[in-house]
């Protein structure tokens, strides 16, 4: 058995879990709704304020997906009753941030801005010009927009410029010296 796939999920209070006919899977809580379908060969059942990820066979494909179903389901429950939030920092002399409407104006040294679409669902708030913070009820969407952002211009080993996470740590490199 999977170790993470058999832990029971619990739920909080002013959170509903529907399981469908057609296998999906809907949360609904007080930050708002998230939608998913189970795969083939892996089941849910409610019992009182707890959720229990069952699989049907010992196939490979099926197993694989016992934990990863369980991890999910509890991804959903964190987001809509606490919802996720990743923080960025900018480093370098001139780069900055803004929201404009529903794009974030990137300017990171190069010759254009950075102009990156916000997704349906995230909050994105820039402070002090070079602090952003996206928050969101689905994990995936939030990290993988930090993701993007951080990407456009990674933190370099020299001077650290760039885009990081808050609290990352960056290895640094020496740089030439004079003899």
């Amino acid at each position: 058995m999977s170790r993470v796939g058999k832990q029971p999920i619990s739920l909080p209070e002013k959170v509903t879990v529907k399981i469908g006919a057609d296998r999906s899977v809907l949360v609904e809580g007080p930050k708002g709704k998230l939608n998913w379908t189970l795969p083939v060969g892996v089941n849910v059942a409610t019992e009182g304020k707890e959720l229990n990820v069952t699989r049907e066979s010992e196939d490979r494909k099926v197993r694989a997906m016992h934990g990863t179903t369980q991890r999910l389901i509890s991804n959903m429950i964190h987001g809509v009753s606490q919802g996720y939030r990743k923080d960025l920092e900018i480093h370098g002399v001139g780069f900055r941030a803004a929201v404009k409407g529903s794009v974030i104006d990137l300017q990171l040294g190069q010759s254009h801005d950075r102009l990156h679409p916000i997704p349906a669902g995230v909050k994105v708030t820039v402070a002090e010009n070079t602090k952003i913070a996206i928050e969101g009820i689905d994990k995936q969407v939030v990290g993988q927009l930090a993701a993007d952002i951080r990407a456009y211009y990674p933190p370099e080993p020299y001077k650290a410029k760039g885009v990081r996470y808050a609290g990352e740590q960056i290895r640094r490199k020496a740089g030439k010296s004079v003899k």
